[in-house]
């Protein structure tokens, strides 16, 4: 009689049992709040139906499994040993029944436990992604990118472990053990006390194993995510180039070696332990059946037992170490897929620091009535700390830091009618940039009030608020598509011809139609396959695809040539026509016509003025437009 494979079946543990100790074992420290505990269930709540079907096909497959060696004890006793050939034919028909009930039953569990398991992981990574989106742009500046994506991907497939694989482990083994002890003691109450006490040589060294694999596995992460940070770092465009200028490509060379030799001998290491593991449980399963049989045999012999249960227990040995053997760490198991459901919620949980209001307004219908007109009064702003917007573990500190920042603006007021220019200038530092952000709401004022057509942006929907107000900055982001999808995410409807007339009105159009793909020609990673004019170019035609009310420019020429500015900034006059314009300037030749001129020092506003007022007040203005133009006469 053959027992369950030890090495690869659920019966000695294979790779169900083995799962449980790649586990972290210090999860089982952690404590779960019974609030929690309520939202995981929650969450399980939609496939409630499915969960009862799937623990029902779990109690039949246990049940099937322990029919069959009673089949063989039948078929040994009453068939084989009477000679009766018929009763023989049909319990062996039975028992192939049996195994072909099993298979279905396996089937229909993997089919159901998909269908939850698949359910849970898009029902938790669109919760997250959603939420995600939702977060001001505090929390993307502080938080690790690739710490987000673990949580939408690593976090969010070891939640849903906790109803597929996790519970299918806990209720199939526990049902198993039930059904076969059960066997067993009714057959011979003595050999199953027998192999009772052989458990614990089963169970102790399983959990010694355990923590060795768990450590060895942690180690293996660690290594893992430096080889991968190293890749990524180095991979990307950016990084790509960096390298290329400074870089030393034996040395890049041997510095990823190191981290993947360091990764093969910790998996050498892992294996090793792996097959002793496994060599070892096949060892003690195999003194057991001798023992069984051993003494079983004897007491055949004797006239106390027949040889059918003999065959029977030593088949339901399989079935009964594995599954004890994979329980020994079943703590870990379910703690470890809880925790990383609570780390879920925990992103759930962050509280997004600017938000909409059940009753804002539509900004857009304010806009119609009374004009673009942007009024900055008395804002006093600071940006906020770390525990305010943000998370430890997505930050990768122990604690986040509770220090108070100092204010970034102080008190500062002024207007832009609806139509006019207004320019913000200054040293670096002054606040310059942080007002071009709370004009776009990405973030809310500390005190004071920010308004669009008279309304408190704090009071208006965001949609319509993203619809009023566009931004081009220095650094103009493209995504890794074509021209027109990159066009098309600031307004998905939009035609071909209309993309065209966006592209002619930024000045790029040319060179688009000059491309052999043309407006299906992709741009490459972060837009790197085009030069810095033409990427602007491309956000301001994106921009006027958009056609917002309000254009907000944030040093949108200040890192180009002479040629690309001349070209960028004709695009720039073509976007600013007839729309309420913040424009931030560090070249002062470019803000020369604004209706109004801003001065910013330390936060706060120091002048105001034309370019005429202010060159006359000879101030700051004037000091920073002499040291720019120190080569040129006059103003």
């Amino acid at each position: 009689m053959t027992m369950h494979n030890p090495g690869g079946g659920p019966g000695m543990g294979g790779g169900r049992g083995l799962r449980s100790y790649m586990q972290d074992s210090s999860v089982t420290e952690h404590h779960l709040t019974r609030a929690t505990l309520k939202r995981v269930v929650g969450f399980a709540r939609p496939y409630r139906r499915r969960l009862a079907a799937f623990l029902g096909l779990l109690a039949l497959d246990a049940a099937a499994g322990a029919a069959t060696p009673l089949l063989f004890r039948a078929l040994i006793d009453h068939g084989i040993a009477e000679g009766d050939v018929p009763l023989v034919a049909w319990l062996a028909a039975a028992a192939a029944g049996i195994a072909l009930l099993s298979a279905g039953l396996q089937v229909a569990q993997r089919w159901i436990s998909a269908t939850i398991g698949e359910g849970l992981i898009v029902d938790l990574r669109t919760a997250v992604f959603d939420h995600v989106q939702r977060m001001p742009l505090a929390f993307f500046a502080r938080t690790r990118t690739g710490a987000l994506v673990q949580r939408l991907n690593g976090d969010v497939l070891g939640a849903q472990q906790a109803f597929t694989s996790t519970l299918q482990n806990v209720v199939s083994n526990g049902l198993t053990v039930v059904f076969t002890l059960g066997a067993m003691a009714a057959m011979s109450w003595r050999l199953t006390l027998l192999a009772l006490v052989l458990v614990p040589a089963f169970v102790l060294p399983a959990r010694y194993v355990g923590r060795r694999l768990a450590a060895l596995a942690l180690r293996s992460h660690e290594l893992n995510a430096d080889a991968a940070q190293l890749m990524n770092e180095r991979f990307n465009v950016a990084g790509a180039h960096l390298a290329k200028v400074f870089g030393d490509p034996d040395r890049e060379s041997r510095l990823y070696a190191e981290q993947v030799v360091k990764q093969r001998d910790v998996g050498v290491t892992q294996a090793l332990w792996a097959m002793w593991f496994r060599v070892g449980l096949v060892t003690l399963a195999s003194v057991a059946i001798a023992l069984v049989y051993g003494l079983g045999g004897v007491q055949a012999i004797r006239g106390e037992l027949t040889v059918g249960v003999v065959v029977a227990l030593t088949a339901f040995l399989g079935r009964l170490y594995g599954p004890l053997t994979a329980m020994s760490n079943v703590q870990v198991d379910i703690m470890t897929a809880l925790v990383s459901f609570e780390r879920v919620l925990e992103v759930l949980d962050l509280e997004p620091s600017v938000a909409q209001k059940p009753d804002a307004a539509d900004l857009r219908k304010a806009v119609a009535a009374r004009g673009a007109a942007i009024a900055v009064e008395g804002v006093t702003f600071r940006y906020p700390s770390a525990d305010e917007v943000s998370l430890a573990s997505l930050e990768s500190v122990a604690q986040l830091r509770t220090d108070p920042t100092t204010d970034t603006l102080i008190d500062v007021s002024f207007e832009v009618p609806a139509g006019a220019m207004v320019a913000l200038v200054g040293p670096s530092g002054a606040g310059k940039t942080t007002i071009s952000q709370l004009v776009s709401r990405m973030y809310d004022p500390t005190s004071g009030v920010v308004r669009i057509a008279g309304l408190d942006l704090r009071d208006v929907t965001l949609d319509s608020l993203r619809a009023t107000v566009g931004v081009v900055s220095q650094e103009a982001h493209l995504f890794h598509d074509t021209i027109a999808g990159n066009l098309r995410f600031a307004r998905p409807e939009a035609t071909d011809l209309e993309l065209e007339g966006a592209l002619r009105a930024a000045r790029i159009w040319d060179l688009v139609a000059s491309l052999p793909e043309g407006m299906d020609t992709v741009v490459g990673d972060r837009g790197y396959r085009l030069s810095g004019g033409e990427r602007q170019r491309l956000a301001i035609a994106r921009l006027l695809l958009k056609a917002p009310d309000v254009v907000v420019l944030d040093e949108a020429t200040a890192h180009l040539d002479s040629e690309s500015e001349a070209a960028v900034q004709a695009a720039l006059d073509e976007a600013l026509t007839g729309r309420t314009s913040l424009v931030i300037a560090h070249r002062l030749s470019t803000v020369r016509g604004a209706d109004l001129i801003v001065v910013l020092d330390g936060g706060r506003v120091v002048e105001r003025g034309t370019h005429a007022e202010l060159l006359a007040e000879n101030g700051l203005y004037a000091e920073l437009y002499r040291t720019q133009f120190a080569t040129t006469a006059g103003g």
